[in-house]
């Protein structure tokens, strides 16, 4: 049986024991330099709001720093990641008795959003081992929990996620990866693409043809890195997100046991999508982080940069615009806030609020990190102002765990069959 994750402990006790040494939150301490109309501590409980600023104290010390410099040398920061499993960010939602934390997705939409004030691209990718973690937790039998779990939970494992094909993206359902049975093995063909953490990662959560065509002939493997025909594709050139590696995860007559099958045959598209509810909350969590980021360097550069004699927050354009930022990003947090409670409640709106809140603030985020990078005029474009990264990393939260225009397909489709 796994201990029970120092966030859990953190809920009943109010303080949180990080292995060697124990750290005692004021329940009433803020951030400094946080406007009141944009604090992201609104509206939550004693309890997440100590879960908050463990994260944004995390986010400040162990990753801001080094955000720049994980970007310009694409390092993946895995002693930090293995720092922040030790405040039990390795399986935030992933049950306590093989490792996890065992909170709520609105908890873990919180954390995600202070995480990504630091490192967007690193927090995204822990988001993606999350939803991974979750899904073994979720789908897997006992077996497959108790030799998957702790691992992934302590980060001393990484986990990757693998649905999208080179000629598969948004029309996932025609996957081409094949899955033979042959005894007590499955035979892979096939390749993935666009896989964070790829070649780095010790375990992938492969999407797979078992069956005939369509969704229905879909199932859920795990194959663990070394797994002979296994390899992996030159990593990736982004624009952003290059915390992160990217590559190509390819199969060619790779056996993986039966054994680590996820759910039953013909499940595994369903267990894709509902991994993918979860991951579009965090997705856009992250989103929130960049944009809450940029209006605190936005708000920042006005009241210190001058032009015409006065600093640029006396123009009243700029102030007008900084407004709409604000705006935008509250009423972005609520929807958020909102979607990750329908799916924890398991409502039935819930794959609906979870596509309006990827739709919606991934691309609202994004208009703020933007605006924001033009305020600071051409300094802005410089690699020396963090505004720069947080426009170029959730860029691509637009496109990834389904495309804004898939995410306009969902609610539609919502919309126009529902009686």
């Amino acid at each position: 049986m796994a201990a029970v994750g120092p966030l859990t402990r953190l809920a009943r006790f109010g303080h949180s024991i990080c292995r060697s040494h124990r750290v005692i939150f004021n329940r009433s301490s803020q951030r400094r330099g946080i406007a009141s109309c944009v604090d992201p501590a609104h509206g939550l409980t004693d309890e997440q709001r100590e879960f908050q600023k463990v994260a944004f104290d995390f986010a400040t010390n162990e990753m801001a720093p080094y955000m720049a410099e994980w970007d310009q040398k694409e390092m993946f920061p895995v002693e930090t990641m293995r720092k922040a499993a030790q405040l039990g960010f390795g399986g935030i939602y992933v049950q306590p008795d093989v490792g996890g934390s065992g909170l709520s997705r609105l908890d873990t939409s919180v954390i995600f959003e202070a995480l990504s004030t630091g490192c967007v691209s690193t927090t995204a990718y822990i988001s993606i081992h999350n939803m991974c973690a979750w899904m073994i937790d979720t789908f897997g039998n006992t077996e497959q929990r108790e030799k998957f779990c702790p691992d992934l939970c302590s980060m001393e494992k990484f986990a990757s996620y693998c649905l999208t094909e080179p000629g598969s993206g948004s029309d996932a359902a025609s996957l081409m990866t094949t899955a033979q049975r042959k005894n007590d093995h499955y035979i892979l063909n096939g390749s993935k693409a666009f896989i964070s953490g790829g070649g780095d990662t010790d375990v992938y959560i492969v999407m797979c043809r078992t069956g005939g065509k369509g969704a229905k002939g879909i199932s859920c493997v795990v194959v663990e890195k070394g797994t002979p025909g296994l390899s992996f594709g030159k990593k990736e050139k982004k624009v952003g997100w290059n915390s992160q590696p990217t590559r190509a995860v390819i199969f060619e007559d790779c056996a993986v046991p039966v054994t680590n099958q996820l759910g039953e045959e013909g499940q595994g598209f369903t267990i894709a999508m509902k991994g993918l509810n979860g991951g579009r909350i965090n997705i856009a969590s992250c989103s929130l982080g960049a944009a809450h980021a940029c209006v605190q360097l936005a708000r920042d550069h006005l009241l210190v940069r001058k032009q015409f004699g006065e600093t640029l927050s006396n123009n009243q354009f700029l102030q007008f615009k900084l407004a709409e930022m604000a705006t935008k990003l509250v009423a972005s947090r609520l929807l958020v806030r909102e979607a990750a409670t329908a799916l924890q409640e398991n409502r039935s709106d819930a794959a609906s609020l979870c596509a309006m809140a990827k739709l919606f603030v991934t691309d609202e985020c994004f208009n703020i990190c933007n605006q924001a990078l033009q305020m600071h005029g051409g300094y802005g474009y410089l690699k020396d102002y963090a505004v720069q990264q947080f426009v170029r990393d959730i860029r691509v939260h637009q496109i990834l765990e389904g495309t804004n225009e898939v995410m306009r397909m969902i609610i539609s489709r919502n919309l126009l069959t529902e009686s």
